[in-house]
């Protein structure tokens, strides 16, 4: 399969009361819509995230099914779910892929494209400078 019969969507947001920039805390939460285009069902079965910020710190998240859940997906049919996390610095970026497996027994990895997670501090601008 050249192209991914699921697609994914990400869309960030940041979580000012649940950060704390003076202990370098920044929570973010993120809501994944996945929706297969395929002709079979499939069903996620596990995730693999990469976690970068900008203070050069890195994280790595695997795990079964995403909050508890390993949905299985009809044709058509999309799964949606909103989930965390916390960076040591304003911004950074995230991205990986979702295990999958059809209902035929086919294994396949859907990648998850790199979205950016950006601290709205105060309004004020987030300096773009990269070192």
């Amino acid at each position: 399969m050249s192209h991914s019969p699921i697609r994914v969507q990400v869309e960030p947001r940041y979580l000012a009361d649940q950060s704390s920039p003076k202990d370098k805390i920044y929570t973010f939460a993120y809501t994944v819509t996945v929706t297969n285009e395929g002709e079979t069902s499939a069903q996620l079965i596990a995730r693999h995230w990469l976690i970068n910020d900008a203070s050069g710190h890195a994280q790595e998240v695997k795990g079964l099914g995403v909050i508890g859940q390993q949905p299985l997906l009809a044709p058509g049919e999309s799964f949606r779910y909103t989930s965390g996390c916390r960076l040591q610095a304003p911004s950074g970026t995230m991205h990986g892929s979702y295990f999958m497996v059809t209902e035929d027994g086919e294994r396949f990895d859907v990648p998850i494209p790199m979205f950016v997670l950006e601290a709205d501090i105060g309004g004020a601008p987030v300096s773009r400078v990269l070192h």
